[in-house]
């Protein structure tokens, strides 16, 4: 064994191989605490050379990366240390010092150890006492939203937000949802401006949640009017007044009932708001006030939502009172406002082909040229972030309506994807991701309603075994070939049923 053991630390301390993985520290002068890390670091190397033999010190070469080879690091660096400190190299570091680094070295290898073996050979998470443990930091979230300080409330409101978007707590909201509105409601009356415009968006995410059945429909109705009053209130905040006008949109096309009169006020609602960026009888645009410009974004976003569920027989009534304005409304001096507006005017002639085919838009030939010199706009006054998104979205709506050819996008979740192929499917899945920002994905694949809605069924419940499986690239074609015929027939269906509406 004399024969074959290498000094890779200093004098006092050895490295060595011989038939079985060890190490052995030899030299009477090493401190006593390092006898007892030893034992415990050979059990650990020991470990690793089992689990993973290609780090075994089986050559007399060091392979990068390997763990004798990050000894020999630190005994040089522990040389080196001594070499500016005055001492000369052979004797290295102090005792205290190599002592040191070679228990920094040692407990690395053991959390890794540890960490192998709980990955190896571990047991599984106990998903019960999870579950548990959310529920009670949600209960807690509750009742923080009743506690006297502000800061208490935001807090609590800020945690419901995030938990409602990452997860699907359908049964835990249910038994809840009357507690929750309650608070909401005081937070939306009596709330400071940031209280009452993330209120707003729990009260979205919460009909989110609860499916748009009864439940949602229920809480829309509890909570309408005071949204209403803080949209139509010019002394609210702006920020409170862009949430509700989400919350508004998103909630009553969740849980608006067949008969549509929820549907009609919450048009007219917002179409009351963003109607004051029009041109007035001049043909003028009046001069946007301070943050109205992105008020008046989100009352138009919400409006185009709901207009998907409009009947169709008043959609020409209703594009021939706003496609002439809206068109007007491109030459906004507010970027995110004249791609809302462009979106929009794609949506309505998109609504209207659809019931028919041979329709026209008036004076096209100037709406083409006004979109084409927003497709091609390079004013270097506007921000360069600016102009690369307005230039590619009023490429996508130029192009549909020269063409009445829409750029399909593909959203991948887990194993299944959904294809945006419409302006329609464009503006729906646009306003739950305003929403639900990263957590939309999470809701695509377990929430009912959003399956629902996207056409994707229940959820599926896969293992380990269906998840590792890969479709071929033929069966995939063949899926997507289907699945677009069929949701081209159900479009067409839907458009039948809505014209029987009100």
């Amino acid at each position: 064994m004399q024969s074959s053991r290498k000094a890779v630390l200093t004098s006092d301390v050895f490295l060595s191989h011989h038939g079985h993985s060890c190490i052995y520290f030899t030299h009477l002068s090493i401190h006593p605490f390092v006898n007892l890390f030893t034992h415990s670091f050979i059990r650990s190397c020991s470990n690793l050379y089992t689990l993973y033999p290609s780090i075994h010190p089986s050559g007399h070469t060091s392979s990068p990366g390997s763990l004798r080879q990050e000894v020999l690091q630190l005994s040089t660096k522990a040389s080196l240390k001594g070499a500016r400190n005055g001492v000369k190299g052979e004797s290295g570091a102090s005792d205290e010092e190599l002592t040191s680094d070679i228990l920094s070295h040692g407990s690395s290898a053991s959390e890794c150890t540890s960490v192998l073996e709980e990955g190896v050979g571990g047991e599984p998470v106990d998903e019960q006492t999870a579950q548990e443990e959310t529920v009670d930091k949600l209960k807690q979230c509750i009742d923080n939203l009743m506690d006297k300080s502000t800061k208490t409330r935001l807090a609590g409101l800020e945690s419901l937000r995030l938990a409602f978007s990452s997860r699907v707590l359908y049964d835990f909201l249910t038994e809840r949802r009357l507690t929750i509105s309650d608070c909401l409601e005081r937070s939306l009356k009596k709330g400071s401006a940031e209280e009452q415009a993330v209120a707003a968006t729990v009260f979205a995410l919460l009909c989110i949640q609860l499916g748009g059945g009864d439940e949602a429909e229920e809480g829309f109705k509890m909570l309408r009017p005071i949204l209403t009053a803080i949209l139509i209130d010019n002394a609210a905040s702006l920020a409170a007044r862009q949430s509700c006008a989400r919350a508004l949109g998103m909630c009553c096309y969740v849980s608006t009932s067949e008969e549509g009169e929820d549907l009609i006020k919450s048009l007219a609602l917002l179409e009351s708001v963003f109607m004051s960026s029009y041109p007035n009888r001049e043909g003028t645009l009046p001069t946007p006030k301070p943050g109205s410009p992105a008020l008046h974004n989100a009352a138009l976003q919400a409006w185009s939502l709901l207009v998907t569920l409009y009947p169709a027989s008043r959609l020409a009534v209703l594009l021939d009172l706003h496609l002439p304005k809206l068109q007007v409304c491109l030459q906004s001096s507010d970027v995110n406002y004249r791609i809302a507006v462009g979106e929009t005017i794609a949506l309505l002639v998109e609504l209207r082909r659809d019931i028919d085919e041979e329709f026209a838009v008036e004076d096209s030939e100037s709406m083409c040229e006004c979109l084409k010199s927003l497709a091609t706009d390079s004013n270097k006054h506007r921000a360069k972030n600016d102009r690369r998104k307005q230039r590619s979205v009023f490429r996508d709506v130029l192009h549909y309506i020269e063409n009445d050819d829409f750029s399909e996008e593909k959203i991948q979740f887990g194993v299944e994807s959904i294809y945006i192929d419409s302006w329609m499917r464009r503006r729906i899945y646009d306003a739950f991701k305003e929403i639900l920002e990263s957590g939309v994905r999470h809701h695509l694949q377990f929430n009912p309603l959003l399956r629902d809605i996207f056409g994707l069924g229940s959820p599926l419940i896969l293992d380990a075994t269906t998840k590792g499986n890969k479709i071929s690239r033929f069966e995939k074609h063949l899926f997507n070939s289907a699945a677009f015929k069929a949701r081209t027939k159900q479009r067409s269906k839907v458009r039948d049923k809505r014209a029987d509406v009100m």
